[in-house]
């Protein structure tokens, strides 16, 4: 099996993908990518995800996300030179929150670097409290998790 067909049966559950380089300053001192730049990679696909949700920016009910944690398991250290292919998808859906389910590919490996999850809230940022996840929101969650 090549490394694209390895690398697209180890994604085929995340439905929103981005490739990311591996910078050479990513590396940390011990030769190898430093885990909080696997943050990063998250943040990034995440983001990506947000767009696709169409919660880019603040609506004008000024509702939107605000990630609540996020935690990471490390699996095969990366290096430069490499790429690393970040998915994303959505977990369970709460009343206002949702989880988002991460996984860093490692292109010159063909493996899985690191496997990931944040808990996102819904947040009234006038308010500065948690808001209901909106039936309009919930429906495209629902949608982009493919169990429409």
């Amino acid at each position: 099996m090549t490394h694209e067909n390895r690398i697209a049966e180890l994604l085929a559950e995340f439905p929103v993908q981005v490739q990311i380089p591996v910078a050479w300053g990513d590396m940390d001192a011990m030769g190898h990518v430093n885990n909080t730049v696997y943050f990063r990679y998250f943040e990034t696909a995440r983001l990506s995800c947000f767009a696709e949700l169409g919660m880019g920016s603040i609506d004008q009910s000024d509702v939107g996300p605000i990630l609540h944690s996020a935690s990471c398991r490390f699996r095969i250290p990366l290096t430069y030179p490499d790429t690393v292919t970040v998915g994303a998808r959505i977990g369970d859906i709460g009343d206002d929150r949702f989880n988002m389910i991460y996984r860093a590919v490692s292109h010159r490996h063909g493996a899985v670097a690191a496997d990931g999850e944040s808990l996102i809230v819904t947040f009234s940022y006038s308010t500065g409290t948690k808001a209901a996840v909106s039936d309009a929101l919930r429906a495209r969650l629902v949608a982009l998790r493919g169990d429409a």
